[in-house]
């Protein structure tokens, strides 16, 4: 059952690109063969996060313009895993020329890209046998951030405590995802300062009832995760650490959706 994975939120700071690359790592450990894409083209950061070295400089921008293909682009770096599956990166163009090029695209060229995105499952998951494609999202609906959740078949959508954080996330699940994402989604409240009072069913309907998505998970706030800044991947690295087994219990709940 593979699938592509679109890892979003509505706004930054809600621990987004950590759970996406550590949900990639964690699928990688039971020996799946995973592809991390960088779609947060306006802050791109799985380059320095992954120390992905790039020769040549083939970047996922050029794969969305029609210079390369997907193959050109991918980073092998199941290394930081050894002895599991396969774990490949698609980085971002980090520069700041790159960075400002993409946000002059029109939509016209957003419709394109789409159409690049949506070929990923033939070409990854049908022809070389992936497993699963996850997309590091921009926060908020830019038009990368909607190509990636209308491209994937399951939509992690993280968000925090604060209170600016949770009611944009209302309005964005409730006026865009609405109809079209509700059964292909699932939230993850992240960053929670008192655990304790969490993890029931009472508050798993609670969230159904108020952002109309299921409840994947609840992860409290980590120090050593806020802090590990791409220095672990804690399913490899910190097998033992409750954020591993957290997120072991996410991917399977995923796995079975």
């Amino acid at each position: 059952m593979s699938k592509i994975i679109a890892v979003h939120s509505y706004k930054g700071g809600t621990g987004k690109t950590s759970i996406s690359v550590n949900l990639a790592a964690t699928f990688v450990r039971q020996g799946k063969k995973v592809a991390l894409f960088d779609l947060d083209f306006r802050a791109p950061s799985l380059f320095a996060i992954l120390q992905c070295e790039k020769e040549g400089k083939t970047w996922l921008n050029d794969y969305l313009d029609y210079k390369c293909e997907i193959n050109q682009v991918l980073v092998d770096i199941s290394p930081r895993i050894p002895n599991a599956g396969k774990f490949y990166a698609g980085p971002a163009d980090p520069s700041t020329e790159s960075m400002r090029y993409m946000t002059t695209r029109n939509s016209n060229w957003e419709m394109h890209a789409l159409k690049r995105l949506m070929t990923l499952k033939k070409s990854l998951i049908k022809e070389q046998n992936f497993d699963y494609i996850i997309f590091d999202t921009s926060p908020g609906l830019q038009f990368s951030s909607m190509n990636a959740i209308a491209a994937a078949d399951f939509i992690v959508v993280t968000t925090t405590g604060d209170c600016s954080d949770v009611n944009g996330t209302k309005r964005m699940l409730n006026d865009f995802y609405d109809v079209m994402f509700e059964n292909k989604t699932g939230l993850v409240l992240n960053k929670v300062i008192d655990p304790a009072k969490y993890g029931t069913e009472e508050l798993a309907q609670k969230v159904k009832e108020e952002y109309k998505v299921p409840l994947l998970c609840v992860i409290p706030c980590f120090c050593e995760v806020t802090q590990a800044k791409g220095q672990y991947l804690f399913p490899q690295d910190k097998p033992n650490h409750q954020f591993t087994n957290i997120l072991t219990k996410m991917a399977t709940s995923i796995e079975n959706m």
